[in-house]
């Protein structure tokens, strides 16, 4: 059986020269050691459908449900609807969440090219096995973490895994890792961990990690509803028991037949209590926000992440994908004090050309053209670690050495004539460019130059080249907003800290230097303080960024993160809200609540804008539909505890809901609105809905003991008036809540009115909701009843708006 424990088979160079046989292939195939990334997330869609379906508070609504269908009461049972949507609507967003987490991959490239049975084979990445000897070519995404044994200029870009832009030398005995992408040069490499095992795939399984955004209208919500869950069993109890004495007694009521009445009323409390519309509602919102962001190129991976970035106070910014493109670009090319040597554009289209060039040197490409009238005697490949490389032409409109490199490795710093142009290269590279120097020489290389990769004698330098990461366009205006909002900013990159402060500079942060993360305190305190004193960090590895994150949450900050590469992905699936470009890497896409389709990062703003909306219009209606909740307990106590009936039908309370609260919700929530957002959004609601909700109890209370001290009137004409009373103070509710009245807002509440009006008066209308126009002096009783209850609303309004 073969073990991960492989150390005996890297000695083995016929395996190496001839690859892994078609047996060893089979043998570990059978053993799992294959490159497959395990896909199961942390919540299976059964878990998902028992959190959403499978629950108390369902329960209860379900069983009410059930009831009045089996006693015929269909028309009472309209509130079903309602409940199977919200749990429709959870179980629906929760399971995207959970498809984008296990679609989450590291990996692009669908093939590899591996070395078996002496013969180069293409397979998918996921068939690669331990030991695999894979080939390497400029443009290649490695497959697996691998061993390298044999290089020519092999440079790989890391930027995706570590954060740093620079490519990196792989010489014979370093290690490649999956996900990581061939610059220049080529090699060969034999595959060292596989699947959960390596690099990319360790980031991937953490990543995976099952959580939802927090959503402080999503967590309020759910804290009333788990009140109200809780308190409906002893209010139900005290209900029915005021029903059923109000039908005679239990036994009357239970050997006449009468308690169906009963149980028609209790059921009509406890649903009153329910504010099923409110999670609709906000769930609606939401999910119209996400179509607005959409049409802007902004995917929302989850609804509430519209909400988040709201809310953000602190935003910490990737560097490379993130402020910049990704991309070197050739800047400009700066003389050296003296006439170059001739041929020196012509070097420099054959340097941009090579293909080992590296990714530095391709931007040359684009400036100097190579006609392909140039035939090398001789060259050296770039190197990371020695920052040069050459080539030697013996003939043709370029002759002699050439060497683009580093100043400082390439040129003497000891020969006066190199002085000045070191000075020159040292001042553009403080200024966050990166410098190179062509240097010529009249003699071509030796042959034992080129073998033994030294510098040619007698070098004189021929132009400074500079080159610069491209930022983007957006970016500074895009920060700038941020501050202005009250925004902090902090930019976290693998990059050298002085690099990173240029760019942070170039986009408008105040940073003379970055803070290199490799002396960051491990201790969370610690690191929490220096993130408060430091706005600019270098050098920081994946395993920092989550750390660094988790820092300013635990000071009570909401976190946005934004950045592309899988080295970002724990921090982006550790902050408050993660935001993707859309050239992010799939893994990173995958753990975002945003993703940025076009990567343009000026789509934050409206991002902000629409998450202001979605708050304070959620905010203005939630107090629509939590006063409901509150005159609905409060009816249910009084009543019950007065041993009265319930004074209203289910349909009867279907209909004044929906005219007072879900027809006028649904567009309101829709409205712009740009109140800048403020903590405390249950508490505020709270605060005005619960005496919202005793006033129009005290109303209609008023109007059930006048009836019942004159005596006289029939059930459905006291219905009817507390209809009335019920309908009128809560419309009033809303004229309120949508001040400032504008004309679209004017409009609703007097199409609200109408629809009351309607309500009343259609025959067809007043037959299915059991309405019965009650004679003169009931009448005006609910209106006086109507009145006062509109005028303690008013008082309590303005009071609360003074005290705001």
């Amino acid at each position: 059986m073969v073990t991960r424990q492989r150390t005996h088979w890297l000695g083995r160079e016929s395996w190496r020269g001839n690859g892994l046989s078609s047996e060893d292939v089979s043998e570990r195939v059978r053993g799992g050691l294959t490159n497959l990334v395990s896909d199961a997330s942390s919540r299976s869609l059964w878990d998902i459908l028992r959190a959403n379906v499978l629950t108390l508070f369902n329960a209860i609504v379900a069983g009410s449900f059930v009831l009045l269908l089996a006693l015929g009461q269909w028309q009472d049972a309209l509130f079903g609807f309602a409940a199977v949507g919200n749990a429709v609507i959870g179980v629906v967003q929760e399971h995207r969440a959970k498809r984008s987490l296990d679609r989450l991959a590291v990996l692009n490239s669908p093939h590899a090219r591996v070395l078996r049975d002496g013969a180069i084979q293409d397979i998918p990445t996921a068939e690669v096995v331990l030991d695999d000897v894979i080939l390497l070519f400029a443009g290649d995404q490695v497959p697996a973490d691998a061993a390298v044994y044999d290089a020519r200029g092999l440079e790989i870009d890391e930027s995706l895994l570590s954060g740093e832009s620079n490519p990196v030398d792989k010489a014979p005995g370093s290690e490649v890792l999956a996900g990581s992408t061939v610059v220049g040069g080529q090699g060969r490499a034999q595959v060292i961990r596989v699947g959960d095992d390596s690099f990319a795939g360790k980031l991937t399984v953490a990543a995976k990690r099952f959580s939802l955004v927090h959503s402080e209208i999503r967590t309020g919500l759910n804290r009333v509803l788990r009140w109200i869950t809780w308190g409906l069993i002893p209010v139900m109890a005290i209900v029915v028991n005021g029903e059923m004495q109000a039908q005679g007694g239990w036994d009357q009521a239970l050997a006449t037949g009468t308690w169906k009445t009963a149980a028609v009323g209790a059921v009509a409390s406890v649903i009153a209590m329910v504010p099923l519309g409110l999670v609709l509602m906000a769930s609606v919102a939401f999910a119209l926000g996400g179509l607005r962001l959409a049409r802007d190129k902004v995917l929302i991976q989850e609804l509430a992440a519209v909400e988040g970035l709201a809310r953000v106070d602190m935003l910490c910014l990737d560097k490379t994908g993130t402020l910049t493109e990704g991309k070197i670009t050739f800047d400009g090319a700066h003389g050296v004090g003296t006439t170059p040597a001739q041929g020196w554009e012509e070097a420099l289209g054959w340097l941009g050309a090579d293909p080992n060039a590296n990714a530095t040197a391709r931007c040359l490409a684009a400036v100097y053209k190579y006609d392909g009238g140039l035939r090398p005697a001789s060259s050296v490949p770039f190197a990371s670690s020695r920052k040069w490389s050459a080539v030697s032409f013996t003939e043709g409109s370029a002759p002699g050495s050439w060497v683009l490199g580093a100043p400082e490795l390439v040129l003497e710093a000891t020969t006066p004539a190199n002085v000045p142009v070191l000075a020159s290269a040292a001042a553009l590279a403080s200024s966050g460019l990166r410098a190179l120097v062509l240097a010529h020489a009249v003699s071509p290389m030796a042959a034992g130059e080129t073998e033994d990769a030294t510098l040619p004698s007698a070098l004189v330098p021929a132009a400074l080249l500079t080159f610069r990461e491209r930022i983007r366009p957006d970016a500074a205006t895009t920060l700038a907003y941020f501050r202005e909002q009250g925004v902090d900013l902090r930019v976290i990159s693998g990059d050298d800290p002085r690099t990173v402060a240029a760019v942070a500079r170039a986009v408008g942060l105040d940073s003379a230097r970055g803070y290199d993360a490799r002396e960051l305190p491990e201790d969370p305190e610690l690191m929490a303080d220096v993130l408060q004193n430091h706005k600019v960090f270098g050098r920081v590895t994946p395993a920092q960024k989550k750390a660094m994150v988790a820092a300013l949450r635990s000071r009570g900050h909401v976190v946005a993160m934004t950045g592309d590469g899988v080295n970002d992905a724990l921090a982006l699936k550790e902050a408050d809200i993660g935001i993707a470009m859309g050239s992010a890497a799939t893994a990173t896409k995958a753990v975002s609540r945003l993703v940025l389709l076009d990567s343009r990062f000026d789509r934050l703003p409206g991002v902000v804008a629409e998450g202001r909306r979605v708050i304070a219009n959620i905010e203005r209606v939630s107090m629509l539909f939590l006063a409901k909740t509150a005159y609905a307990v409060a009816l249910s106590v009084v009543f019950g505890g007065l041993l009265w009936g319930f004074p209203f039908l289910p349909r009867q309370l279907s209909a004044t809901d929906g005219l007072t609260i879900g027809i006028p919700a649904f567009f309101l929530a829709l409205m712009p609105n740009a109140r800048l957002y403020r903590p405390g959004f249950l508490k505020r609601s709270l605060a005005f809905a619960v005496p919202a909700g005793l006033i129009i109890t005290a109303a209609v209370l008023a109007l059930n003991a006048f009836a019942a001290i004159a005596g006289g009137y029939g059930e459905d004409s006291v219905r009817t008036g507390s209809v009335m009373v019920l309908a009128l103070v809560a419309l009033w509710v809303l004229v309120v809540l949508s001040r400032p009245l504008n004309r679209w807002r004017l409009l609703i509440v007097i199409a609200m009115y109408a629809g009351l009006l309607l309500l009343l008066t259609v025959p067809a209308a007043a037959d299915f909701f059991s309405l019965a126009w009650p004679p003169r002096p009931l009448l005006n009783a609910a209106l006086l009843a109507a009145l006062g209850g509109c005028a303690a609303i008013e008082l309590l309004f303005r009071f609360r708006r003074r005290s705001v």
